[in-house]
């Protein structure tokens, strides 16, 4: 899997690019939270190897995604879900549409796995664009932090998605990965 956008190679992360995406994460929050985010999912059993991306121009890495596990609690149990967090793109490489290929790179490796969707916190006009919407919408609730407005839990209905499975519906359960962080 290898997508271009101009000089933007999107591809998958490899051990050997850790640091510098710890960089690339901390740059484009400004903060060192979702930079230990990352490092906490790719150490966790929730990390999937082929859906953590990086976006790459002039021999450096400018951004990076990660689509890991996360379950949903519904009436019978729970079952695995795809979970979008974090998107980074550098500051000086943002509004370039690098992000904009991540998340369509992420999305497709999510479809070869037959994920019926992908949920996420973010931005619902960013996100809004690119095909999410509010995950209340399909019975799914994400307990949002304070700071976050009620549409920033949101989802993509991928190609497998079938609106008559009611293990679909629930409550977002979050892997360990993202306990007490911040």
């Amino acid at each position: 899997m290898d997508h271009r956008s101009a000089e933007v190679a999107i591809r998958p992360e490899l051990p050997d690019d850790h640091d510098e995406i710890r960089e690339v994460v901390a740059a484009a929050f400004d903060s060192e939270v979702e930079a230990e985010l990352v490092d906490r999912i790719r150490a966790s059993p929730e990390y999937v190897p082929e859906m953590a991306l990086v976006a790459e121009a002039d021999g450096r890495i400018v951004g990076h995604l990660m689509i890991s596990r996360a379950q949903i609690r519904h009436d019978a149990g729970t079952r695995p879900i795809s979970m979008l967090s974090p998107l980074a793109v550098v500051p000086e490489r943002q509004r370039l549409g690098i992000g904009r290929g991540l998340v369509s790179a992420a999305l497709g490796a999510a479809e070869a796995l037959e994920d019926p969707l992908v949920v996420l916190e973010g931005s619902p006009l960013y996100y809004g664009r690119l095909g999410f919407e509010h995950s209340l919408l399909y019975g799914i609730e994400i307990h949002l932090p304070e700071w976050a407005p009620p549409e920033a839990a949101q989802i993509k209905r991928l190609a497998s998605y079938d609106p008559s499975d009611s293990t679909l519906r629930g409550t977002v359960v979050y892997p360990a990965a993202f306990d007490g962080l911040g």
